[in-house]
């Protein structure tokens, strides 16, 4: 977000931030546009702040008039709010980089390559697809899971290897590194089926229980917030440009 400010006042908007620096006191009343992180809460009562740990209650952002637009990373119940998370926009950029912090972890910690290597990547979507895009060119032994028609047929159209999302427990290839990208919870067949691989798990609420992770003892790392924490500038940059477009204006405005 500091990155995002920063973008903003390059295209000549106003900005003034609050709970991003310590004894930062921007006027939320004051504003035009808001622009809330990812994600806006993390214990549904206050705007996460994690550089300053402030208190900016949610209800700050729901109480105001209905010509200020408010922007943000996930779901708020108000009118004159836009959620980019789910806009195309935002996402497919989001995804390159959430592939991109997805591989380097992977190379960081394996002692093998990439190369010739035994990967799956569990679902076709945005993300999936950036992933297996930016792996093909590593010349790793890939299968892909899918859930669509229209994914089975692009995954063919490629020459890769295919599953179904549903089928992956009774797969009897033996992989190196699994890439989950869905948001579904695994089943202990599910476990038993990876034993042995690096599972990187890049969904928002998918993967093992913890308890599934210590009984079967998963080399099982989650990787939250992979944009941020790869590439902050990159990240911050595909917020602004996404709100900044979404306005559709060049006039001067106070963000």
């Amino acid at each position: 977000m500091l990155f995002a400010a920063e973008f903003f006042k390059e295209k000549g908007f106003f900005v003034d931030t609050l709970g991003l620096k310590n004894n930062d006191g921007g006027d939320i009343s004051a504003a035009d546009i808001i622009v809330l992180p990812v994600p806006i809460t993390r214990d549904k009562v206050n705007i996460n702040c994690p550089l300053t740990g402030r208190k900016i209650p949610i209800e700050a952002i729901e109480n105001l008039p209905d010509d200020m637009r408010v922007f943000g990373g996930g779901k708020l119940k108000i009118s004159n709010y836009t959620d980019y998370l789910a806009l195309d926009e935002y996402a497919l950029k989001n995804a390159a980089i959430t592939a991109e912090g997805a591989l380097a972890y992977a190379i960081d910690n394996t002692d093998f390559s990439l190369w010739q290597s035994r990967i799956l990547v569990i679902g076709y979507g945005k993300t999936g697809r950036a992933l297996t895009e930016r792996l093909s060119g590593f010349h790793p032994d890939i299968t892909v899971s899918a859930r669509s028609g229209r994914d089975f047929a692009a995954l063919q159209t490629l020459g890769l290897k295919n599953v179904k999302t549903s089928g992956i427990s009774a797969v009897k290839d033996r992989f190196d590194i699994v890439f989950n990208t869905v948001d579904i919870k695994f089943s202990e067949q599910t476990a038993k089926a990876f034993f042995g691989a690096l599972f990187l798990d890049i969904s928002t609420s998918g993967g093992f229980a913890d308890g599934v992770i210590k009984k079967y003892n998963i080399n099982y790392k989650k990787l939250p917030s992979l944009p941020a924490a790869c590439a902050p500038e990159s990240a911050g940059k595909i917020i602004a440009e996404t709100v900044i477009n979404l306005q559709n204006t060049n006039g001067e405005k106070y963000a």
